[in-house]
């Protein structure tokens, strides 16, 4: 039977229940992907199909295809409801157009409240209504399901259980709680594996975007969605790391779009400087990285920001990875005139440019160009970041290497390539692949026989 044909043969009756699974699922947080791997692992069954398989099956269901029993006993289990409840006859109103990836959504939800109408654009909330007492109990049922399977809590449960305090305090804003969580993201992605913020993240752009739903009074507004833009450019930086190219696109236009909203300048400019350096770590073009970074030159006007001293660090990597060393030399001393110019900035964070951050703009810019310097600047720039900072301490060394092959030390920079790499498998991030990347590229054709190079190439395809 064509999809056609099985499209034609879908009932009201199956609309209303794809409707209600497809609502589930998004409540969730949880992309069809995510539900087809939970799906299998609660099929008692040797002959499974693929994810990618049952992911396609999932669609299917969502629009008002047959589902047969195996599957629904799986369905129940997986959303921890009673089978007959949940696939019982309901007319299910429309949920938001899902996306294959959750983190996408998150970010597009949050991205909904930038109108002109002080209440912002309301549609489909992503987080049940917690209102009432059963809603309260599933929500407390989800929570303790979670913890006890020691997975990680699904958006909106929390929120659920602690509801009816909130309702009793009057549901108080905590905006200086939100600027601390910002704050506390940026210090985080500086030291934890490679995407392991995604989950939290989410469920937070999630709360944020029903927050913005609420009607503030314009300075809370104004806050929010400053805390809103820190979220989403984390969240970008976190998925980045992920290689999930799309929604990091998506992410930072968001990011960009609420720093807009919000009308800081320092943030406008930052979220620009630093969305042009990951561009240059996840392979978008040069065009790019530049465009993201003069927007940034020009909203600053001069005036000194991390976010500025980012965007000129952006246009030194673009230019000596493209063979430019004078452009790249010019826009590592512009960097280095607007750090002068910085007050003093405590902790490490992605939403500072510290010494440590220009010592490892130098790092690169000298590695790349083959200057004599770069080993130097390396092991000082080493010693700034703390121990547990592998990202930053792996790509370091990745420079490094990068910097003896360039001295013709062709052996002694491919096994300090693969020390890294074996030293710190959690560092997995999008400019460790970018640096070994450029290793390998420069490796002249006679070493790219030695059986060095093909380790390094191998860890870089397993990574």
């Amino acid at each position: 039977m064509s999809r056609a044909e099985r499209r034609a043969k879908i009932t009201p009756e199956g609309r209303a229940r794809g409707a209600r699974l497809r609502t589930e699922r998004d409540h969730r947080g949880w992309g069809r992907r995510e539900l087809a791997r939970l799906l299998l692992d609660a099929i008692d069954d040797r002959q499974k199909p693929s994810h990618v398989t049952v992911a396609s099956h999932i669609k299917e269901w969502e629009d008002g295809g047959g589902i047969s029993a195996m599957y629904r006993t799986a369905y129940a289990t997986v959303f921890d409801l009673p089978e007959a409840e949940l696939f019982a006859p309901t007319q299910a109103t429309p949920p938001l157009s899902p996306s294959d990836s959750g983190e996408v959504r998150a970010v597009q939800e949050l991205s909904q409240p930038y109108s002109t109408d002080p209440m912002g654009t309301v549609g489909v909330s992503p987080v049940p209504d917690f209102r009432d007492d059963d809603m309260r109990r599933r929500a407390a049922l989800q929570l303790l399901a979670a913890l006890g399977a020691g997975t990680a809590i699904p958006p909106g449960s929390l929120e659920g259980v602690l509801s009816g305090i909130d309702d009793a305090l009057g549901n108080p804003l905590d905006l200086d709680e939100w600027e601390r969580t910002v704050h506390e993201y940026g210090q985080l992605l500086i030291t934890r594996p490679a995407g392991a913020l995604t989950r939290d993240l989410t469920s937070d752009i999630i709360t944020v975007g029903e927050l913005l739903r609420r009607q503030l009074a314009e300075p809370e507004r104004q806050r929010m969605l400053r805390v809103s833009a820190g979220l989403s450019a984390c969240l970008a930086i976190n998925l980045g790391d992920r290689g999930d190219i799309r929604a990091v696109r998506t992410a930072w236009a968001t990011a960009i779009r609420a720093a807009d909203a919000c009308g800081d300048t320092d943030l406008r400019v930052w979220v620009r400087g630093r969305a042009a350096q990951e561009a240059c770590w996840t392979g978008r073009p040069t065009s790019t990285v530049v465009a993201l970074a003069d927007e940034a030159v020009t909203i600053a006007d001069g005036g000194p920001s991390a976010g500025l001293a980012r965007a000129h660090a952006a246009r030194a990597y673009a230019a000596v990875a493209q063979g430019d060393t004078a452009q790249a030399y010019a826009s590592l001393a512009k960097a280095k005139r607007t750090f002068d110019g910085l007050p003093h900035q405590d902790g490490q964070s992605v939403f500072a440019f510290r010494q440590s951050q220009l010592r490892w703009t130098e790092s690169y810019v000298h590695a790349l160009s083959g200057d004599r310097r770069a080993h130097a600047t390396v092991a000082e720039a080493e010693s700034l970041y703390p121990p547990d900072a592998h990202g930053p301490r792996s790509n370091l060394a990745l420079m490094d290497a990068a910097a003896l092959i360039q001295a013709r030390e062709v052996k002694t920079g491919l096994e300090r390539a693969i020390t890294a790499l074996e030293r710190h498998p959690d560092a997995a991030t999008a400019g460790r692949a970018s640096l070994t990347g450029q290793i390998l590229r420069t490796l002249p054709p006679e070493a790219r026989r030695l059986p060095a190079a093909r380790e390094l190439q191998a860890l870089t395809a397993s990574a």
